[in-house]
């Protein structure tokens, strides 16, 4: 069951969606709740983030998932994009699930520009989560960023004019928001407090973000990492999904054991 609602906090309105089973649609409280955040351009409502609460929510019982769209993204009122008001509604949405849903336990399902903000946010604001699952998480945001945005728009940032980036929704950013994914890097800082609680994923086949790139970081910090052979940085291929959720389906339910 899918219920879609706001959360209005800080001036900020955060479109999100609960997914519960049937049983548990009138549920106000839930022991275990997953946090799913989406990549850049993407949104709450892939097909992967519906089948993941699905399949979570009908295996285990006490289980829910909050998907949100960060701000730009999906049906988000905000035009402008900066990584302060993305850490922002993470923080939000996580305190909701504690204070509000009464969550005892809560997870982190992240996904690309989702990996590198929940990386971030550990670093900067310390860790609320008992597991966190990364699917191919853009450890260099920054280049990743930087690299599909044309030279004539690079041009245009250099001059302190803002530009337009993104696929079916169009956002703005400044120079000042490259300059901030610059400023930050996972691969410059240590997650060993937070390593036995980690598990990435990343497709062999992603044609974005360089699986090698999430390899280094995991070995590095040792971090369990598991190769999909075949996988693409969406996963489009429906096996290749049902794996991944599988996967971190049973990570998260281990957690709470």
């Amino acid at each position: 069951m899918e219920k879609h609602f706001d959360i209005n906090e800080q001036g900020y309105s955060i479109r999100c969606k609960l997914i519960c089973s049937d049983h548990d649609k009138t549920a106000r409280a839930f022991d275990h709740i997953a946090i799913v955040t989406h990549g850049f351009g993407s949104s709450k409502e892939t097909a992967g983030t519906s089948k993941f609460g699905e399949h979570l929510t009908s295996k285990y019982k006490g289980w829910a998932a909050i998907a949100f769209d960060w701000p730009c993204h999906g049906m988000d009122a905000r035009k402008k994009l900066t990584v302060a008001e993305c850490l922002t509604y993470l923080s939000i949405v996580t305190d909701y699930a504690k204070h509000e849903l009464k969550a005892k336990d809560i997870c982190n399902y992240s996904t690309s520009l989702g990996g590198y903000l929940t990386l971030r946010y550990l670093i900067e604001k310390g860790n609320p989560f008992c597991r966190i699952a990364l699917r191919c998480p853009a450890i260099h945001m920054y280049e990743t960023m930087s690299g599909h945005i044309p030279e004539a728009d690079h041009a245009k940032l250099r001059k302190g004019k803002e530009v337009q980036i993104g696929f079916e929704r169009k956002m703005k950013i400044d120079q000042s928001f490259l300059d901030d994914l610059r400023s930050f890097c996972p691969m410059d800082h240590e997650y060993f407090d937070f390593a036995d609680r980690m598990l990435i994923l990343h497709g062999t086949a992603d044609e974005m973000v360089p699986i090698e790139d999430a390899r280094a970081f995991a070995e590095n910090n040792v971090i369990e990492f598991l190769p999909i052979d075949g996988a693409n940085h969406p996963f489009q291929n429906p096996e290749h999904m049902a794996l991944a959720i599988h996967e971190i389906i049973e990570f998260f339910h281990a957690g709470t054991l």
